[in-house]
């Protein structure tokens, strides 16, 4: 065995990074028809050709002392900084990683985590099941790659996680010598440097991203290294000891659906405080003037889109109105602008739902994982009108600096790859976008999940009476029962329903991330009910208590399909993990806001289950079309910038 899987392009500038190719439409077309192709689901035995190669490496290692095991590893990482990534040097260095995770963990990596690192290092996207160990999975191809020298971003969804595997995984990597930080939102400059400067490091997107924006306006038109070098000999501050990555070299993308796909529909934009003076009169002005326009006659919103649309009704009416404030309502332009996003604000964001108000101010929530997006805020305007709705105090708006999307940033990393329960449906997408090929990797045991299918009722409250019901039903059975929600409202409104049923159970939504490791523990318990949003879609490990798996195991139970069926299918994925039973079963209604936004008015003309299928295939469709046009404009604005001589 002697090839080589990890090549690493050679690159010039201020710190190692891919250029971002240019692809032409034909190009993109020709990407995205191929893609589905490429996705490599049936290639996964080319990925168990690592199992054995790893089983006879270990048979020594099994015998030797703590010792013995570093002395091995620090011999192993000379080879591989010489020879690079060979297969017959992987294997050992699997072999090693193996080892250390049973001494320190009491856990040794099942076979087709092998695979599914294997395929990581060769920079892919792995598909396992939920449950497979993911998390685990990713210290293989993170080790390899840290003994070769080359750091590696571990990227996952949410702070809880990236703490909580760090930390986790922290002595299978001590035990190797090698070195782990992690990045979560708040850590001071000098902390987020310090902590990419360890080998392996785990980090949110969110964060990974805006430090790499960071840097960029650090830089600004610099292209050379050494002319960074240079400065810093004449400065005691060059702008080389102010940046804080140390480039993008191999990241390893936990959730990789969520992170390359769901969220590639919103870009990263850091800002600075605008010269803009408006004040909380104008906001509240703007709010009072959008609630004296009348919908579909002077104003139309297209749900879709979350877009509001003046009609020329709606105009005449404004101006008449702007007249007389005057000020700033003189103007037709902002005049326009300032209405139409506080119609946004009053009829399309909504609270409890898009965002929470805690401690006086707005915080928005994450529609994919349902949690508090800390420091973001909405554009244009947007945010201080929500605040002004709510009676918040109104913060000065921003001029944007320098954005990226994360389409754009995560091909910039010289090796990607990706792990994810999620992938085949986007598989195509992630092709055409990344040149990323999926590879579904085996399940160490058979999948007893059993699907119960989709009850679909006429009305919300029908839903809701029979979600009660059910749940009483599989609560009498000792079982433990989690119910998914898509917003903080819903589940509130669920819990107090099974307050007045009687039935205890806890909530889990962003009210209550501090307890989310405490909920999540207990879920797994006979007789619990846990109500939650997406929080415990993703990277959450249920553990069912003593004598629930002969019971059945965990049901769950969903209130309303997502705008995505993968991420149905994660929700879905909580039970019946590593050979443990579990049943699902969804049960819905036809005013559900999927059906009702999605729908195209076309419940009553077919069944109710086609109609939430159409719905959801609909909306997949769009949020795909938004994702393209978004890359597409992102792409187009690097070019003016760069034509015009301006950083990103």
């Amino acid at each position: 065995m002697s090839n080589v899987v990890l090549p690493l392009p050679a690159t010039a500038g201020p710190y190692p990074e891919r250029v971002d190719p240019r692809a032409g439409w034909l190009d993109r077309a020709a990407a995205r028809a191929t893609g589905v192709a490429a996705r490599g689901r049936a290639q996964w035995r080319r990925w168990a050709r690592i199992v054995g190669p790893v089983a006879a490496a270990g048979r020594p290692l099994a015998s030797a002392s703590d010792g013995a095991l570093r002395e091995a590893t620090a011999a192993l990482a000379l080879e591989l900084r010489q020879a690079g990534f060979r297969e017959n040097l992987v294997a050992r260095a699997f072999a090693l990683v193996r080892e250390a995770a049973g001494r320190t963990l009491g856990q040794r990596h099942f076979d087709v985590q092998l695979m599914g690192g294997w395929a990581l290092l060769g920079g892919m996207v792995a598909e396992m099941e939920t449950g497979e160990g993911k998390t685990l999975t990713a210290t293989l191809p993170a080790c390899a790659a840290a003994l070769a020298g080359v750091p590696v971003h571990v990227v996952t969804v949410n702070d809880y996680l990236a703490a909580r595997d760090a930390e986790w995984m922290r002595p299978v990597y001590e035990a190797l010598g090698v070195t782990v930080g992690v990045v979560t939102h708040g850590l001071e400059p000098g902390a987020r440097r310090a902590a990419y400067a360890c080998d392996v490091t785990y980090v949110t997107n969110k964060e990974v991203a805006f430090d790499y924006l960071r840097d960029r306006l650090v830089l600004g038109r610099v292209t050379s290294r050494s002319q960074l070098l240079l400065e810093r000999l004449h400065a005691d501050r060059g702008r080389l000891g102010r940046l804080i990555h140390r480039g993008l070299h191999y990241a390893i993308v936990d959730e990789a659906d969520s992170v390359l796909v769901d969220e590639a529909r919103t870009p990263l934009i850091i800002s600075g405080k605008s010269g803009d003076t408006l004040e909380q009169r104008v906001y509240q002005e703007a709010l009072g003037l959008g609630a004296q326009l009348e919908r579909d006659r002077d104003f139309t919103l297209d749900d879709r889109e979350r877009a509001v649309r003046l009609t020329p009704a709606g105009l005449d009416r404004l101006e008449r109105l702007g007249a007389a404030l005057g000020g700033v309502w003189s103007g037709p332009q902002r005049r326009q602008e300032l209405v139409r996003q506080a119609l946004t604000a009053l009829c399309l964001i909504l609270r409890d739902k898009h965002y929470l108000v805690r401690d006086g101010k707005v915080q928005i929530v994450d529609e994919y994982t349902g949690r508090v997006m800390e420091g973001r805020t909405w554009e244009h305007g947007l945010h201080q009108l929500v605040e002004a709705k709510e009676g918040c105090t109104v913060t000065g708006r921003n001029d944007p600096l320098a954005r990226i999307t994360y389409q754009r940033f995560f091909r910039r990393y010289l090796r990607l790859a990706g792990m994810t329960g999620t992938a085949r449906e986007v598989a195509g997408e992630i092709w055409a976008v990344y040149r990323l090929p999926v590879v579904r990797i085996p399940t160490n045991r058979p999948v007893v999940r059993r699907s119960l299918g989709d009850r679909v009722h006429r009305t919300a409250a029908e839903k809701w009476e029979a979600v009660v019901a059910r749940v009483a039903a599989v609560h009498r059975q000792g079982r433990p029962v989690l119910i998914g929600t898509r917003s903080v409202a819903a589940s509130e409104h669920l819990s107090a329903l099974l307050s007045q049923a009687e039935l205890p159970h806890q909530v889990l939504n962003a009210r209550q991330d501090a307890e989310e490791a405490a909920i999540i523990a207990r879920a797994g318990e006979a007789g619990r009910i846990t109500v939650a949003t997406n929080m415990a879609g993703r990277g959450t490990d249920i553990t069912l208590g003593p004598g629930i798996a002969q019971a059945g195991g965990l049901h769950v139970i969903a209130t309303e399909r997502h705008d995505a069926g993968r991420i149905d299918r994660q929700l879905f994925g909580r039970c019946g993990r590593q050979g443990d039973p579990g049943s699902y079963e969804a049960i819905l209604s036809l005013e559900d806001e999927l059906v009702a936004v999605h729908g195209g008015g076309v419940a009553g003309l077919v069944s109710r289950r086609r109609a939430v299928r159409g719905a959801q295939r609909a909306a997949e469709r769009l949020h795909s079309r938004m994702r393209r046009d978004l890359l597409k404009a992102d792409t187009q604005l690097e070019t003016a910038l760069a034509f015009s001589g301006r950083g990103e």
